[in-house]
Parts: C-alpha cells; structure tokens; sequence
C-alpha cells in the first residue's frame, strides 16, 4: 500500500472510532440521576414513614437497574453502545459507593466499643 492508502485508512478508522460524548453522559444521568435523588431523599426525609431500609433497598435497585441495562446495551449497535458505557458508569458508582457506605458502618461498629 501506498501512503496515501495509510492515511486514508487511519482516518476512517479514527472517524468510526470516535464516539459521541453526548451519549455515554446520558446514559450516566439515567443512573446517576434516580441515585441522587434516593441520597438527597434520605437526607431530607422526603418519602415519610420510610426508613434507612427502605432508601437502602432503593439505592440498590436503581444501581441494579442500571447494571443490567447497561450491560445489555454494551453489546448493542453503536448508538446504544454508548448509552450502554454510561449506564454501566452509573452503576458503578453506585455499587461502589454502597461498597463504601459497608465500610464505613463496619469501620464505626468496630470501634463502638472501643474507649480512647
């Protein structure tokens, strides 16, 4: 091939490579955003009569929601993979900041006990 052709076919292949960043952000606002809202509920005391468990449980299930959707569209047509990677970021960070909201609770039963 000549260099002309290598050129040519790094550009097309630079062009389908690149992806609209507008897709994967929205695909993180759908998870991201129900999670805020449990969190600011929570802090609030928005729902009444629901409990620690209660925002818990939908912390969880919108994580959960978002993993599944998201791993679903990571193996769709490129459009929806996008959406797909934004999804999976979102409930990432819900799983990890569950993960670390275990910690903490674990850390501070562990030293309740404790006298300084």
């Amino acid at each position: 091939m000549d260099d002309a052709g290598d050129v040519n076919g790094v550009a097309e292949r630079d062009r389908r490579s690149q992806r609209g960043p507008g897709a994967a952000f929205a695909g993180f606002l759908v998870s991201a955003a129900p999670l805020t809202c449990v969190v600011v509920a929570f802090g609030t005391s928005w729902v009444h009569g629901w409990r620690g468990g209660e925002y818990a449980c939908a912390f969880l299930g919108v994580t959960l929601g978002s993993l599944v959707p998201g791993a679903g569209l990571a193996f769709a047509r490129p459009p929806w993979r996008s959406v797909g990677t934004g999804l999976l970021l979102g409930g990432l960070l819900g799983v990890l900041a569950a993960v670390a909201g275990v910690v903490l609770v674990l850390v501070a039963l562990s030293r309740w006990g404790q006298s300084s």
